[in-house]
């Protein structure tokens, strides 16, 4: 056995081989928008990996935020976690529906909240099914545990920081949402919320980054990123509709060679949503 987890994904084999080793913790990570009709407790409850615990996306939160998906503080975050007998040292395996869709938010979460030994399921639950791989509608023992936090507060892009980069050129801003929404010409799935796009940004949609609920290739992300004009000399800061696919783009430019990337946990819900912020439509400017 090994202490590391293949990065940042594993394959449905690796984890079938080790499902059952001590010091593995599985997180079903799925979430999922009105419009895909899926709800994620029910289909986990219907049949899940075997030894996974339900993540609930909508209630890992930070209490009383205004946003929909706002991180928790390292408190509460260590409270919901640990009661799910997830310890930071943990070797941990999150997964989602398609394979690479919501899961790389709770990825960015735990390794934000001083995780190391995290990767994503290839794949995903649908691939995972589709293949014949076990599944179970036991309901997973837990042993809660304490989670002991290393909060990395530069992960994390604010606001107030949004504002100064916004149009500025100081870092490149990546949306992550499909491009109708990112360019004002589909409304936003939430009420309230303006259309268009913070200025400056590009797009590259999170469906771009997989094939088959797999992330691509280090080149082929490489290029979708160069295409969209995302250069790796400077700053990125990855933004969605509420925080969730923007860690999707995160992982997927590590992936591909990025190394200065936050993520702007507000994201559109809460730009979209304040008087005080410009907003671009249509396509993204050349060299913006």
């Amino acid at each position: 056995m090994t202490d590391e987890l293949p990065q940042p994904m594993v394959s449905a084999e690796w984890l079938e081989e080790h499902l059952h080793e001590p010091g593995l913790s599985i997180l079903d990570a799925s979430w999922y928008l009105p419009a895909q009709g899926r709800d994620a407790e029910e289909e986990y409850e219907a049949g899940h990996i075997p030894g996974a615990v339900f993540f609930d996306q909508d209630l890992v939160v930070e209490p009383g935020s205004d946003l929909p998906h706002t991180l928790p503080s390292p408190r509460h975050f260590a409270q919901h976690v640990g009661s799910m007998g997830v310890a930071v040292h943990d070797r941990i395996v999150v997964y989602d529906g398609p394979g690479f869709f919501t899961a790389p938010r709770v990825w960015w979460m735990l390794r934000t909240m001083g995780a190391k030994n995290v990767a994503v399921l290839s794949g995903g639950a649908d691939g995972w099914k589709a293949e014949g791989r076990p599944v179970t509608k036991e309901p997973t023992k837990v042993a809660p545990c304490l989670f002991e936090t290393d909060f990395d507060e530069n992960a994390v892009v604010s606001l107030d920081e949004m504002k100064a980069v916004a149009g500025s050129g100081d870092a490149v801003i990546v949306d992550a949402r499909p491009a109708g929404r990112f360019t004002g010409e589909e409304p936003e799935p939430r009420e309230g919320m303006k259309s268009g796009h913070i200025p400056g940004s590009r797009n590259v949609p999170t469906t771009s980054l997989s094939k088959d609920g797999a992330l691509k290739d280090e080149a082929a992300l490489a290029s979708l990123f160069e295409d969209a004009g995302v250069q790796k000399d400077r700053p990125v800061i990855t933004s969605c509709g509420s925080g969730v696919t923007a860690a999707a783009l995160l992982l997927a430019l590590e992936q591909a060679g990025y190394e200065n990337v936050r993520l702007y946990d507000g994201s559109w819900s809460e730009w979209g949503s304040r008087p005080e912020t410009d907003v671009e439509t249509g396509p993204a400017r050349a060299g913006g």
